[in-house]
């Protein structure tokens, strides 16, 4: 017997933004610019994405969003977050898509570890539960176990992958500490010591799902591969967070960065001990591999509503500042705004295919077809999307008045004069840069299209999967039989 899972949340199904708030008050090590913070959700440097998130949190409550965004769980009677509902039908399958769409359009596809893509990785682990067990007997029942402790808690999860970039020539094979790793396992379960890097959402977040990053699934690296659940006040658990983006201070503001900058945190286990119910997977490097397909197949599908949404924003902001600077109806402008709406069709129809696709999985949920070459496209047109957006405002970019100056007696009749746009006076259009500049110029924006880049994994590996998934047999066969005959010249007999 194990000992139950725990977790300062209590079982009280949807969370509301008040009791995230005292959630976060849970003794956990966060560092930033080498100050440990005691209270996340009270640091200046925190205190606004936080409020973000507890004003997403209060819709779950909001009788215009509450039976979209939450379902009653049939086992507890507690309403829990749509995205922890297991799929089984079309509907259901499509409900947790419905619901994403209000998470990302409120958050402007911003939130790249948003609660209700989370979430479903939960129900990821649920739906593998079958094959871990065979792997590791009590791993699968832990799983199921993770799931149901984390929908009744309303839990906000974020995820732990990628080792920390050292001596990438060596790897961790040669130098362990490059990565996390198991020191030793008794009957109480694993203790664990290393580092985990890009784990964004942590300070945030109540709890952090922990895998091997790809490299490390292979024979001889069975010390590196573990799959497990930790609450983020764990002890020996330290968050190191980056400088924050949106941090007050002089400007215009940061519409964006100040209330969805997720943070990027590294994590540092210093021999942390993890209890057998929170460990999901160890040593099977195959089954690791197997598995990250499996148990993310509704978080890729569910990020790509959150993609759209952020593509959607780049649009609607890049036609704001077309028409500012009265440069609207300009062929090579309108050209580069239509590829932006071609993109935002073209993943319409990715989730469409997703959906069309879905099958059932060996536990009876309904999976989203797979499509990994949504992945691929969009790490290779984020950095496009954001370049049409910085290409029509161009120097503006770089230079708007703040609300201190607008509110000048000096300044402001230079302002109004020589700053405003076309049709638009110079406070809404100092304003509309800003929100350009934090999307697309300063270190917010540029952090966010880095991460569109680099979240899914290496987009060459990717590119090669896709090679060797791809079926050629019968176009190669055919191409085989037409050079094993001369080519046929002159007209035909």
């Amino acid at each position: 017997m194990t000992a139950p899972l725990h977790s300062p949340v209590a079982p009280l199904g949807a969370l509301d933004g008040d009791r995230y708030l005292a959630s976060l008050d849970d003794g956990r090590s966060v560092w930033l610019d080498g100050e440990e913070i005691k209270n996340v959700a009270e640091h200046p440097a925190f205190a606004a994405p936080v409020a973000e998130l507890a004003r997403l949190l209060d819709l779950q409550h909001d009788p215009a969003h509450r039976d979209l965004l939450t379902v009653e769980d049939p086992v507890s009677g507690l309403r829990i977050g749509r995205g922890y509902q297991p799929p089984r039908t079309a509907r259901e399958l499509r409900s947790a898509r419905d619901s994403a769409e209000v998470w990302m359009a409120e958050s402007w596809g911003q939130h790249g570890r948003s609660p209700a893509l989370m979430s479903s990785v939960a129900v990821g682990l649920l739906d593998f539960r079958h094959r871990l067990e065979l792997s590791r007997p009590g791993c699968g029942e832990h799983a199921a176990a993770y799931h149901r402790f984390a929908a009744e808690r309303d839990l906000l999860l974020t995820h732990a992958r990628d080792d920390p970039q050292t001596d990438r020539a060596a790897g961790p094979l040669d130098n362990p500490d490059q990565a996390l790793r198991v020191l030793h396992e008794d009957s109480e379960g694993i203790v664990v010591r290393g580092a985990k890097r890009l784990t964004a959402l942590a300070p945030f977040a109540h709890e952090v799902l922990v895998y091997p990053s790809a490299p490390l699934l292979q024979r001889g690296a069975e010390e590196f591969v573990m799959w497990c659940a930790l609450p983020l006040n764990t002890p020996g658990l330290r968050v190191f967070c980056r400088e924050p983006f949106g941090a007050p201070g002089y400007g215009t503001g940061r519409p964006f960065a100040g209330r969805y900058d997720e943070q990027d945190a590294v994590l540092f286990f210093d021999d942390v001990e993890v209890p057998w119910e929170r460990v999901f997977l160890l040593g099977d490097g195959a089954l690791a591999r197997e598995g990250l397909e499996r148990i993310n197949a509704w978080s890729r599908y569910l990020g790509q509503v959150r993609f759209r949404e952020r593509l959607r924003t780049l649009l609607g902001v890049g036609t704001l500042l077309a028409e500012s600077v009265g440069v609207a109806g300009f062929r090579d402008v309108q050209e580069e705004l239509g590829e932006l709406a071609g993109h935002i069709q073209l993943l319409d129809h990715f989730l469409d295919a997703g959906e069309a696709t879905a099958h059932r999985t060996d536990s009876g949920l309904l999976a989203p077809g797979p499509t990994p070459a949504a992945s691929v496209w969009a790490s290779s047109v984020a950095g496009r999307a954001v370049s049409a957006v910085r290409n029509i405002g161009r120097s503006g970019l770089l230079i708007q008045p703040t609300e201190n100056d607008l509110r000048t007696p000096e300044l402001r009749p230079l302002l109004d004069r020589y700053l405003h746009g076309w049709e638009l006076d110079a406070d809404r259009r100092s304003r509309l840069f800003a929100l350009a500049r934090d999307l697309t110029a300063d270190a917010f924006g540029q952090r966010q299209e880095l991460y569109e880049e680099v979240h899914h994994g290496d987009p060459a590996l990717q590119r090669i999967e896709l090679l060797r998934g791809h079926d050629q047999s019968a176009v190669l066969e055919r191409l085989t039989d037409l050079i094993a005959e001369p080519v046929p010249s002159g007209p035909p007999r």
